[in-house]
């Protein structure tokens, strides 16, 4: 059982119950439940303030503390598509070349297609998600900070505060990414105060870069398989900063002026980026020896690789969204072999791969590339080519992520997944040490030596890379982990005239350009108009 989940009480319902949409705008968020509030005296142990820490992990991995779909956090969409991992896949995976979906929910073929607007529901939920999450966390560090409780009663008051702020800082990653220009907010806001300020790109990276720094000692030291496990850690932090340093000329430019802060030099951040890298490698010397299993239903025991992942359990952490949605969309229904193979029942038929990203395989040599037209698993045959696009024949499926553990044993259940998120994987820190020393002028044999031990554990020779060819190889290696358009938009091929284009890509099947504006995603048309600061619109929207 994963160990999150056993936290998942009435006292963290309490907890965001208190919440007051007020600080932080008009996020149209339904509490748990109104009528309940949490007295300052139920604090009364530190095994109190470990069930409200709880809530900040389970934000991240449910829609709602009442099941799968009730009562959601975030109102105005079906529970499920604003699940936190599930929204993150729709912006940053479902608008690039790694995916599709045939569904006609609302608008997802124009958030594949890069023909949302500004008030899209889709983005708008997971803007009110990641404004939400974050109240959380400042709600938490907040009333921890502010405990009556001494240092012997409350021993780990400094490591669960350093927790908080490492998913506050999480989420603000994905913010800035996402969104560039936010509302901003720390535990010093007062609940139920006026509509927060909006902070430049810029400035929250520069926020992002001393906060990390501040409470990374204070977290528990990394472990991939232990205690720590799903838990916010040193590792996470300096991943967290690695990714952050090798984004500094997205992240550092003014969103609506485009020039370099002056405080942000790209040269000395991609430096700090090789640091942390190197010092990530020396902890993770080796990557797990078979891929597949890191997307498996044991992935939390089986593996010296995932650095942090939101924990799944089929028990009792259950949600439309995470590895149950991207599993469970990635069958048809009723084909027994799929089913088996993937460990799951009444699969959902949604999401294939567009062709582009197809091509960037050698098939029959990459032990990555789990992706097929379906007949190797008694499917009918899919077509390559997404020409009908509401049908899920329309595009080849993959088949990364699996309900079933490394052993062959099945899961705990069928209907609802047991396997974890990855959001930092060691990988991640090769691949970005031989990019950061490209970007900072010359790779070295450790860089090279790096990137090719990727490629070794995927059954490929070695390569003296490009700059294309580390985009091409992170493709490859974390496909559907949320990281494709972050690399695409730092590479300079995502949105505006760039020469990459991918299947639907601005509403044409070949694929075409797309407005600049589409590197950043718009502030929602109703939290611009109600935030009494004045929030300025994102350049283009």
């Amino acid at each position: 059982m994963k160990n999150i989940t056993k936290y998942f009480l009435i006292l963290a319902v309490a907890f965001i119950s208190g919440l007051s949409t007020s600080c932080v705008g008009d996020l149209d968020v339904q509490p748990i439940d109104p009528d309940v509030q949490i007295p300052d005296s139920v604090l009364n142990s530190e095994a109190a303030y470990t069930q409200l820490l709880a809530e900040c992990y389970v934000g991240l991995a449910v829609s709602s503390s009442y099941g799968e779909n009730g009562g959601p956090h975030i109102s105005g969409i079906d529970g499920g598509f604003g699940q936190y991992m599930r929204g993150l896949f729709n912006l940053q995976t479902l608008t690039t070349d790694e995916a599709h979906c045939c569904w006609n929910d609302q608008t997802i073929k124009e958030v594949h297609s890069l023909q949302y607007t500004a008030s899209d529901v889709f983005v708008t939920a997971v803007y009110y998600r990641l404004i939400y999450q974050i109240s959380v966390c400042n709600e938490f560090i907040r009333r921890a900070q502010n405990t009556k409780l001494s240092d012997a009663e409350f021993p780990k008051k400094a490591q669960y505060i350093a927790e908080a702020r490492a998913l506050r800082a999480l989420s603000y990653y994905h913010a800035i990414d996402l969104f560039g220009n936010i509302p901003f907010t720390t535990e010093e806001n007062t609940v139920g105060a006026t509509s927060p300020n909006q902070i430049t790109r810029p400035e929250l990276y520069k926020w992002l870069v001393t906060e990390i720094d501040d409470f990374r000692d204070a977290l528990p030291a990394g472990s991939w398989n232990g205690a720590n496990y799903g838990h916010a850690n040193q590792d996470f932090a300096d991943m967290l900063l690695a990714k952050l340093y090798l984004n500094c000329e997205v992240f550092g430019k003014d969103s609506w002026t485009g020039v370099q802060d002056a405080e942000i030099n790209p040269a000395e951040e991609y430096a700090k980026c090789v640091t942390i890298c190197k010092n990530l490698m020396a902890k993770y010397p080796s990557l797990h020896s078979d891929y597949g299993h890191l997307f498996m239903a044991d992935n939390n025991s089986n593996n010296n690789e995932i650095i942090f992942a939101v924990q799944a359990d089929g028990t009792n952490t259950r949600s439309f969204g995470g590895t149950n949605f991207i599993i469970l969309a990635s069958a048809k229904a009723g084909v027994t072999q799929w089913e088996q193979y993937l460990g799951i029942k009444d699969a959902w038929g949604g999401l294939t791969v567009c062709p582009e990203f197809v091509d960037l395989f050698d098939a029959a040599a990459d032990k990555r590339c789990m992706v097929s037209d379906g007949t190797n698993m008694g499917d009918d045959p899919h077509s390559k080519e997404i020409v009908e696009r509401g049908e899920f024949s329309n595009g080849y499926v993959a088949y990364k992520f699996r309900n079933v553990r490394s052993d062959g044993q099945p899961a705990s259940f069928t209907t609802m997944m047991d396997t974890d998120y990855p959001i930092f994987r060691a990988a991640d820190a090769y691949l970005m040490l031989a990019e950061a020393e490209l970007r900072a002028g010359g790779l070295t044999a450790e860089g090279q030596a790096a990137f090719n031990a990727v490629r070794a554990r995927a059954g490929l020779g070695e390569l003296t890379p490009s700059l294309d060819d580390i985009l091409d190889e992170r493709a490859r290696e974390f496909y559907w982990e949320n990281m494709r358009r972050q690399d695409l938009i730092r590479f300079g091929k995502y949105a505006g005239a760039n020469g990459y284009d991918f299947a639907w890509k601005g509403g044409a099947q070949d694929g075409t350009d797309v407005a600049e504006r589409y590197n950043l995603y718009p502030i929602p048309t109703n939290d611009k108009n109600t935030n009494t600061t004045g929030l300025k619109q994102n350049p283009g929207w």
